[in-house]
């Protein structure tokens, strides 16, 4: 016998509306408070937009990450990343590491004292252990990379917008673009708020994210759209709430096996991915909560046309005819 798991019973008739007021006063609330701890307690960059200095180790024997780590933390260098580097052309015996040190307030860079006292803590490791490349990053390209992750949010919003107002209309473009600025201004506010590590990753996280809700806010226009084409005189409100209920089962489904995957990396994946992590989990939740109460709120109070027709249709239904039974004495 072949054992089903459901998340979401097949048919649900929750009322999605019935707080809304109060559920899009919170999100705008969230997203004010958002923008108000950010200015006030900024974000702690990591070492790609403050600058710092790249050291490429390569060593004949295998070492593991957490030793070089390990044998940093007594320099209080401050903010220090160590990644293992893989490549298909790699040897049996060549074994390369990225050590990416972040600037300093006394220094603004890695001082050659300090450089050679990382590489006497690494062989005290791994003996064998050479620097085959150094390279510093100063503060006037660390700002070129924040100004190009504005653009490169930016960007891809603006075609999020385009696209949905192609493919749906303007009311739709809008509700969209509102849920993705919600998103991203949360997950700024969230890192602001626990000072997390933002850098490039966490720009990749957040791109991301906004392909994920986008993802989500077009699979529920897109059953909306067929349900005002279906149902054209059932109100507006009762078709979104249509929509939303039989769409539940695979955003939830969607979110959880995401969450799942994502908790099994926060848990094994360890520091030098946790940040991504955490953001793409937190945009998945947001996400979800989004395209629910923000997106198909704005498209509420903006309302659409309801002159759509089925390819071929020549015949407009009774009124009522077409109102499911769950929604038609629903207050």
């Amino acid at each position: 016998m072949a054992f089903r798991l459901k998340l979401v019973p097949d048919v649900t008739h929750f009322n999605f509306f019935r707080w809304q007021w109060l559920t899009f006063g919170l999100s705008g609330f969230a997203m004010v408070a958002s923008v108000v701890i950010t200015l006030v307690m900024g974000l702690n960059f990591g070492i790609d937009f403050k600058g710092g200095t790249t050291i490429r180790t390569e060593s004949p024997t295998a070492f593991e990450v957490g030793d070089y780590r390990q044998a940093l933390d007594s320099l209080n260098l401050g903010d220090v990343s160590i990644t293992e580097v893989f490549d298909p052309s790699f040897g049996a015996t060549q074994h390369v590491a990225m050590i990416r040190i972040g600037t300093t307030e006394e220094t603004g860079s890695v001082t050659p004292e300090q450089l050679n006292q990382v590489q006497a803590a690494l062989q005290t490791v791994d003996p064998q252990v050479k620097f085959a490349a150094v390279e510093s990053v100063g503060p006037k390209v660390s700002g070129e990379l924040i100004k190009t992750a504005i653009y490169a949010v930016g960007a891809a919003t603006l075609g999020i917008m385009f696209y949905i107002w192609l493919r749906f209309e303007w009311q739709f473009a809008l509700g969209a673009v509102v849920s993705i600025v919600h998103d991203v201004l949360l997950t700024i506010g969230l890192f602001s708020l626990f000072q997390l590590k933002f850098d490039l990753t966490t720009i990749a996280a957040l791109l991301t994210t906004l392909g994920f809700s986008v993802n989500d806010t077009v699979v529920v226009f897109d059953r909306l759209r067929e349900n005002l084409i279906k149902f054209k005189n059932m109100p507006l409100i009762d078709v979104m709430n249509l929509t939303c209920n039989e769409t539940l089962s695979r955003t939830i489904m969607t979110a959880v096996t995401t969450s799942i995957a994502l908790g099994a990396m926060l848990i094994f994946g360890g520091d030098v991915i946790r940040e991504f992590v955490i953001a793409m989990l937190w945009g998945v939740l947001v996400g979800c909560y989004s395209t629910i109460y923000v997106a198909k709120n704005i498209v509420l109070w903006l309302g659409v046309k309801r002159d759509w027709t089925k390819p071929g249709e020549k015949k407009e239904k009774a009124p009522g005819e077409d109102i499911p039974a769950a929604f038609r004495d629903a207050p």
